[in-house]
């Protein structure tokens, strides 16, 4: 135990580790008043063990002859008192919250709840044994092999993608690897990854989750996996070879895979809440541990504080819980090799004992503190749905947030539904009016919820019929264009121009200052025919189709070339905020240059009309340091556009480096200073500069 854990005793003596002759087991349960620890042999058959608590509330055992992949399960007795947040049922065999593996899912037509069908608040006396996952021991291994050089978040590319969906249908990853960790590591995948210029591959969640009742009932199950169920688990169905402990090797195989090929990993994390739900929900662990010291309830003791929209929220303010959440982290970095965690609902843990958001809360501060957690790269989704969830811009210098603000914005701008191009600005500069430094903002502008970057411009009105909920979830907030005709079409007039709009959506993604992360499949089309709420959708809609990458090649040609530029010249990928300071070196004839600028078209720099124009759609953005410039063209207008370079002072002559156009439409050879080029419609352009002898 390190000295950033807020809990008040040696949380080592928790879970289960195996010792000469047996394992040691150990479960905080301060309020119980007997466990026993459940041995469960192949036929669901048990033997239990008194356990022994301490002054801290901590129950242990050692059990002779016990080794690894025996299962287990606790039985906590106590009180039946919801109104004193107790809910003690020891017919539920429960999980133990530090279990590093857990069989498999959970039989929902079983007694799985801890009351009965007439009343929440009524114990169920039913043995829930065959219907709930166990714990499994495991034997200590190595960690994964380190990533040489974990490099600054401002060099990241990050690329969010799902286990099973990415690789269930690839054409070359074995079949029996599909939808794996070692599918996810193969050879072929990680090629991709490096050829398009990934850094950091960001994973949705993969400790062990299960699915809601009510979706199971639809026939459907939580592919996502926002619905934890254990913290230290790597979730078991994404084992090409077992669910008895194999899935701990295989994760930590695919992170030394990603590492030997210079690719962080970052785990997308829900600590926030939990996979059983309000009260009314089934029983699987930390309910029937302690109910109160585990969730938010409120002030009747009986009922949850739900600030998730899960049901329940996990109470971080108690030392104990965040003492959990703490030894998660530092177990999925010192033992399973990851490099990071992106914070799901992260507003939600930070909230103090009276359920107030607290930016100074010891949950941060842990990780500010831990000689472990502060070597790696701590990301926020910076909300929750509770009382002034809305957190973003708030996290301070030792964090990065998903940038909503740039999401929206960027989207409105390529379907022309701004005014003017004065946000513009600020999103492509990193955001100052949210940050108090650029690497703060990680700029997305599609994720795993919401539509694909190809739907965003398929489609007006998302389509979610396939989800069972007639069509009424997910957001009517898309802000998307369909481009003239709605859902797929053989149109070329429209796919050329969707082709267009998505070049233009990644290119403004990954020239944008600050930390872009891609989703999985944007570079080649992917597709869920409108469905912008995919999490039940294990299925084709949500998989990546493989086939579609080539119709789409001309995307991930282009990704490919801006995320070379990103690594080649780190002119446009400062760390800091540029404040149009001088650069380089002025003579007689020629005043310096400056870092950053805002060009109009008309040869000079923007001007207070030309930010108040309310018609415009072309700005230019130029980015320089002593070495090297760049002058990066966005011009949304539907028609063409003539466009007047900047005088030498900024560029001798100017050579297009990446663009959004087709062969043909801007100049392939280097402009002069000063000369004029046609922008056709709907385009980025990238040039850089050729700077004076005295300069280079």
């Amino acid at each position: 135990m390190t000295d950033t854990n807020t809990a008040s005793f040696d949380t080592s003596a928790l879970g289960s580790t195996l010792i000469d002759d047996g394992c040691r087991f150990g479960l905080w349960a301060p309020r119980a008043e007997r466990v026993e620890l459940a041995l469960v042999a192949d036929d669901r058959s048990q033997v239990n063990h008194d356990m022994t608590m301490d002054e801290h509330g901590v129950w242990t055992i050692e059990v002779l002859g016990v080794t690894a992949g025996q299962r287990y399960g606790y039985r906590v007795h106590g009180p039946w008192d919801p109104d004193r947040g107790m809910r003690f049922n020891p017919a539920k065999l429960l999980l133990d919250p530090y279990a590093k593996a857990i069989t498999a899912g959970v039989d929902y037509h079983g007694p799985i709840m801890d009351h009965t069908p007439e009343s929440n608040y009524e114990p169920d006396p039913t043995d829930d044994a065959n219907s709930v996952p166990l714990a499994v021991v495991i034997e200590d291994s190595e960690p994964p092999k380190p990533i040489e050089h974990r490099r600054d978040i401002s060099e990241s590319v990050i690329y969010e993608t799902h286990v099973k969906g990415y690789t269930r249908l690839h054409p070359l990853v074995p079949e029996h690897l599909r939808g794996t960790y070692a599918g996810l590591a193969y050879p072929a995948v990680i090629e991709h990854l490096k050829a398009i210029g990934v850094t950091a591959i960001e994973l949705l969640p993969i400790q062990q989750f299960v699915s809601e009742p009510f979706v199971v009932g639809r026939g459907l199950s939580n592919y996502w996996g926002y619905n934890t169920l254990g913290f230290f688990a790597p979730h078991a169905a994404y084992c090409s070879v077992g669910s008895t402990g194999a899935q701990v090797r295989e994760f930590k195989e695919m992170v030394t895979a990603f590492h030997e090929a210079d690719i962080e990993v970052i785990l997308d994390v829900v600590y926030n809440h939990t996979g059983e739900g309000g009260h009314e929900g089934p029983t699987l662990s930390f309910r029937g541990i302690d109910h109160e010291s585990y969730y938010r309830l409120n002030n009747d003791h009986r009922n949850d504080y739900d600030v998730t929209g899960c049901g329940n929220s996990v109470d971080t303010s108690h030392p104990e819980v965040l003492g959990l959440v703490l030894d998660s982290l530092r177990y999925w970095v010192t033992e399973m090799g990851v490099d990071g965690f992106r914070y799901d609902l992260a507003t939600t843990l930070i909230r103090d004992k009276s359920h107030g958001v607290d930016q100074n809360h010891p949950f941060k501060q842990a990780l500010v503190d831990d000689p472990v957690l502060n070597k790696v790269k701590h990301i926020a989704e910076p909300w929750d749905l509770g009382p002034y969830g809305y957190q973003v811009g708030a996290w301070g210098p030792h964090w990065s947030e998903w940038n909503d603000r740039f999401r929206n914005y960027i989207r409105d701008f390529w379907r022309g539904a701004v005014c003017g191009v004065e946000e513009l600005a600020t999103r492509l500069c990193g955001s100052p009016d949210l940050y108090g430094q650029p690497i703060s903002s990680v700029n997305f502008i599609t994720a795993h919820d919401g539509f694909t970057m190809r739907d965003l411009v398929t489609y007006d009105m998302k389509h979610n019929q396939d989800n069972g909920e007639d069509n009424h979830d997910g957001s009517n907030d898309n802000r998307s264009w369909n481009c003239g005709w709605e859902g797929e079409t053989t149109d070329q007039s429209i796919v050329m121009l969707r082709h267009r709009q998505v070049r233009n959506l990644v290119s403004t993604l990954l020239l944008a200052t600050g930390v872009p992360m891609i989703t999985a499949g944007d570079e080649m089309g992917r597709t869920q025919q409108g469905n912008n709420n995919a999490y039940c959708q294990d299925s084709p809609i949500s998989w990546m189709d493989w086939d579609d990458a080539e119709d789409w090649s001309d995307v991930t040609d282009l990704v490919r070339t801006i995320t070379t530029l990103r690594r080649e010249h780190p002119v446009l990928r400062p760390s800091i905020y540029r404040h149009h300071d001088p650069v380089g070196r002025s003579t007689d004839a020629r005043p310096r240059r400056a870092d950053l600028a805002w060009f109009s078209g008309h040869g000079g720099e923007m001007v207070t009309d030309d930010w108040h124009d309310e018609g415009r759609r072309t700005l230019g953005m130029y980015t320089s340091d002593d070495n090297e410039a760049f002058l990066i063209w966005f011009h949304a207008g539907d028609h063409p556009t003539e466009i007047t370079l900047p005088s030498p002072r900024w560029g001798e002559s100017w050579q297009v480096a990446a663009a959004t156009t087709l062969p043909g439409e801007i100049p392939d050879e280097p402009v002069p200073a000063g000369l004029s080029v046609t922008l056709p419609s709907r385009c980025v352009v990238v040039m850089q500069a050729s700077l004076a002898k005295d300069e280079a």
